[in-house]
This record gives C-alpha cells, structure tokens and sequence, in this order.
C-alpha cells in the first residue's frame, strides 16, 4: 500500500468516525434505563454565548501565535526581510532556512495548545469564562496544528512540508507522522471531553447520554458553529480555501468527536468546578479589540526591517 493511500484510509477513518461513535452513543441511549435521572440542565444561551465569543478570541489569538512564530525567525535570519499580517505573511529576500522556518509556526500552536491544556488541569479558577477560554485555546492550537502534520506529509509545498522536505524525512517517516497526527485527534478530542463536563453544575445534569450530549451541544458545538462566520470576518481577503476552509475544518475535525463521544460515560469527574456567567461584556470587548487590531493594524502588514 503506498503511503498516500494509508493516509487516505487514516483520514476517511477519522472523518466516519464521530458517525459512528455517535450512532453507537444513539442506539444505546434508546435503550437506557428507567432508573436513570431525569434531571434535565438547563438551556443557558448566555454561556452559549459567550462561549462562541471564546472560541472566536482563541481561534484568531492562535492564528496570529502561528503567523508571528514564521515571522520571527525570518526576521532574526540575515537575507530574509518578512512581513506580518493576521492570516498571512510574506518575505523578500532568499536564504535556505525559510523552508525550515515554515514549520516553526505549527509548532508554536502545538505548544500553545498543550500548555493551555495543562494550565487548565492545573487551574483552581471557578470562572466559567476562564476555564472555557483555556478550553477554547487547548482546542484551537491542537487542532489546528495536527491537520498541518498530514498536509505537510501529502505536499511539498505546504508549509509543514517545506519544513519536512529542509529536514530531510523521507515518505515513511512523513507518512508515520501523519498517521500518528491523525490518530491523536480522536484521543484528544475524547480527553478534552473531561474538563466540560466537570463545568456541569451538577452530576445530574450529565448522568445520562442524552444529558451529556445536550450539555456539551450547547456548551460547544452549537458556539463553535456560531462562531465560524465571525472567525471568517477577522480574516484577511485571499483564497476561499484560506479564509473559510480553514476554519470549518479546524472547527468541524474536534467537535464532532466530542460530541460524537457525548454519551460515553467518564468516571471521577468533579462536577460544578465553575460558577454560572455573568456577563458577556469583557469576552465581547476583547473580540471587538482584537477585531479591530486585525483590520486597522495587521491588515495593511507590518514590516519586521
């Protein structure tokens, strides 16, 4: 088999997947006892909400980490004379370390994402906005780096792939790569499931499959979606596939595993670790902020010479 063609599987393997996990997840939820609670958590649009404005401020913060992170080695690299813009950069001049410096933004989210990820198991903080901001920019910097891994091994030309190509990986160590990429995703995405349900007010609320999902529905897959065409409103004009694409695929490639793996039951979970929201006013100043920052700054580029 070649090694397109097992990444090819890998990648159809990963998409069928939350189908399903989550037909799985609905033909035992019909089946579920009598006995189980009937507590029902409330609809609380607010937290929806605000945490659509959450994942809108984690998303673009991690794009802008990734740009600034191809951007600065350039800068500091004698030859190359970079510039900065929100979604994108470009550079003049030639030196053969810009191929490598290709991957360097890839892997500044990665570890942007997993300390976010560590620093919210660590934390002790009980606002629901700062939990689910960690939530939001754990889960922007993982996946959006790990689609990256796959491109890089499929294309040379992408920027993981010059990166790859400067290094020197031959195609089974790039395929190896990408398989491991794509199999985190699902690992990760059912991991991630742990610190939202401990945001649940009480066990009751997610003691059933039907209560998981609709929980994790309103806390994050009905945010993520509504956050896509604000994503798509910071972005700088270019390429279809760059200001939209990008997005939906990063959006859609988590959130329907977690909430495909809604109905699975975790253990030792402690639930109500945050308080109720409050106010929706400093994750929309924030957003509005970082908004204009993008198309009054960033926009128009700033030079790194």
């Amino acid at each position: 088999m070649s090694s397109t063609n097992a990444i090819a599987i890998a990648v159809a393997l990963v998409l069928a997947g939350p189908w399903l996990l989550g037909l799985t997840g609905w033909l035992g939820a019909r089946g579920e006892g009598a006995g189980s609670s009937k507590v029902r958590s409330p609809w609380d649009w607010r937290l929806t909400a605000v945490s659509a404005l959450l994942y809108t401020l984690a998303f673009n913060l991690t794009f802008f980490i990734q740009e600034l992170f191809l951007v600065l080695p350039k800068a500091l690299t004698p030859g190359l004379r970079p510039t900065l813009f929100h979604n994108n950069h470009s550079w003049q001049g030639d030196n053969a370390l810009a191929a490598l410096f290709q991957g360097t933004g890839a892997l500044a989210i990665l570890l942007s994402g997993a300390a976010s990820a560590l620093i919210l198991a660590c934390s002790t903080s009980r606002s629901m906005a700062v939990r689910l901001f960690l939530f939001w920019m754990a889960y922007s910097g993982l996946f959006m780096a790990l689609p990256q891994v796959v491109i890089g091994a499929l294309s040379p030309q992408s920027d993981v792939g010059m990166a790859m190509n400067y290094l020197g990986l031959g195609t089974a160590f790039k395929t190896a790569l990408a398989l491991v990429a794509l199999a985190a995703v699902p690992l990760l995405a059912l991991r991630m499931r742990y610190p939202l349900f401990e945001l649940a007010e009480t066990a009751q609320h997610i003691d059933t499959a039907n209560g998981r999902g609709r929980f994790l529905f309103g806390l994050v897959t009905m945010p993520a979606l509504m956050a896509l065409p604000m994503i798509v409103a910071f972005r700088i004009p270019r390429e279809w596939i760059e200001v939209a694409a990008v997005p939906a695929v990063v959006t859609l490639i988590g959130v329907s595993w977690l909430q495909a793996g809604a109905w699975w039951r975790l253990d030792a979970l402690q639930t109500g670790r945050a308080g109720p929201v409050r106010s929706m006013a400093w994750p929309l100043a924030a957003v509005v902020c970082l908004l204009l920052i993008f198309q009054l700054l960033l926009r128009p580029g700033v030079r790194f010479y």
